[in-house]
């Protein structure tokens, strides 16, 4: 067993080797590893231990002796109390170059792939990487006699953190959110208590076209009733003709998870449009859609130069949400196929076919690890395979699927690059690692997502 030289509260000096997979400094003191968040590659600092493991420990930084020269000041001022954010202290171009390494670390530590001998390309990055995101999800929470504030949950944490202002949110979501959040106080409208599982309103959800303008307000509330709605509506539309689309979702579970089961149309539209590389999209309340879009047609892109593709091919968009990728790519194959297990997303999947003019396509709703060898047992296989998992990464059934399918080309696209490194050391077994491209679609936090070609061996 590894005997931790460090004990809980002590302070000691440290220089920080490398950044880790969430952002935070690592260094060595006596051999054990200790992660200090804040703290960047080169620094010498001084750190005091907050918690001791037998083979780590998390450490706070105290002070800065030497510092990096890519240190920056975080613009934001609950920067450090938030946590959505963990890299607004490091300067851009070091963020890029952190991600990419954060890709290696992945492969060294899940799978026995030597990275050195990996095409792993520098980050593609962004112009501007702040105000990028197209969705805010703003819990809300009751303070004082009747105040109302909205925010996120603290890192590791269940305090909210009221957000007047989110650098890295479209300021259209923020505007909305706050309008809707004096409202809820003005009206007295019940706020949800997690503890007592009383009140009404959970969260406000809101999402933007960028292209189009057009925005979705969704209240999120613990039962169907919504008092003064009809108060809180007209007034919405008066002040907000960019929302476009005001929907209701009940959620009456004590989870983490935001949406429940059931969304109904309060006011506008069911959904909203959205246009991504000369397509027309139509975005459902729950149905998932890329969170940066500036970056979102940067990524297909690399998708596009990944494919080799003549016009005869068959093409398999797996976990396909609303379609976005497979559509992309419909004019350039002879048939795409995907699917998804939120039916919501199907629906809008099928339309955004219909509004683009788009036939080659077939959509089913389900388990893509179940999905997929349905198809092939109804003799239906694949020249070409994108898959754009969730952060868990693909299902084992679905990997065993596609060892079994042996489409010659297989673009994974992922936004996880633990669960990434975990899929590539199974798929490797049939398929060679091309090249891997990482893309910044979250500056300011350590997420990275990856674009990697995989191509059949020759047996």
């Amino acid at each position: 067993m590894n005997q931790n030289p460090v004990e809980e509260g002590q302070k000691f000096p440290l220089t920080i080797r490398r950044m880790g997979i969430n952002g935070e400094g690592i260094g060595y003191f006596k051999k054990a590893v200790v992660f200090v968040p804040g703290a960047i590659t080169g620094e010498e600092v001084v750190v005091e231990a907050v918690k001791v493991r037998d083979r780590f420990t998390e450490a706070k930084l105290n002070k800065i002796r030497k510092k990096s020269p890519n240190r920056v000041t975080a613009p934001c001022p609950v920067y450090e109390a938030c946590g959505g954010c963990q890299l607004q202290h490091v300067a851009y171009s070091a963020q890029l170059e952190l991600k990419r390494d954060i890709v290696i670390q992945s492969i060294e530590k899940h799978t026995k792939i030597d990275p050195a001998k990996l095409k792993i390309r520098p980050t593609i990055g962004m112009e501007d990487p702040w105000r990028y995101r197209n969705k805010s999800q703003f819990q809300t929470r009751l303070v004082g006699s009747g105040q109302v504030e909205t925010g996120l949950f603290g890192a590791n944490s269940h305090q909210l953190v009221p957000i007047e202002d989110c650098f890295v949110q479209q300021p259209v979501t923020i505007k909305v959110t706050n309008f809707v959040r004096d409202l809820l106080e003005k009206y007295g409208v019940p706020i949800y208590d997690e503890k007592a599982g009383s009140g009404i309103v959970r969260t406000i959800v809101v999402r933007t076209g960028v292209k189009t303008g057009e925005t979705q307000l969704v209240f999120i509330t613990n039962s169907k009733k919504l008092p003064k709605k009809r108060e809180m509506l007209a007034e919405i539309e008066a002040a907000l003709p960019e929302v476009t689309s005001i929907m209701q979702n009940v959620n009456q579970a004590k989870s983490s998870l935001i949406f429940g089961d059931e969304t109904f149309l309060l006011a506008g539209k069911e959904s909203i449009e959205e246009k991504l590389m000369e397509l027309e999209f139509d975005l459902s309340a729950r149905a998932f859609f890329q969170l940066n879009p500036f970056q979102t047609e940067r990524l297909y892109q690399e998708v596009e130069k990944a494919l080799v593709l003549t016009g005869s091919e068959t093409l398999v968009d797996a976990y396909c949400g609303v379609g976005t990728i497979g559509q992309a790519f419909a004019g350039k194959v002879k048939a795409v196929r995907g699917m998804d297990i939120i039916p919501e997303s199907i629906e809008d999947a099928k339309r955004n076919a219909e509004k683009n003019g788009i036939e080659n396509v077939y959509y089913e709703v389900g388990k893509a690890e179940d999905v997929l060898p349905k198809w092939v047992n109804e003799g239906f296989r694949p020249d070409a395979v994108i898959v754009d998992p969730p952060r868990s990464g693909c299902d084992q059934g679905l990997i065993k699927s596609l060892l079994e399918v042996e489409a010659k080309q297989l673009v994974y696209v992922s936004c996880n690059p633990s669960t990434l490194a975990r899929d590539l050391a199974l798929l490797a077994k049939k398929y060679r690692i091309r090249y891997m491209q990482p893309v910044d679609m979250f500056p300011q936090t350590a997420h990275v997502e990856t674009v990697v070609l995989l191509q059949l061996k020759d047996n």
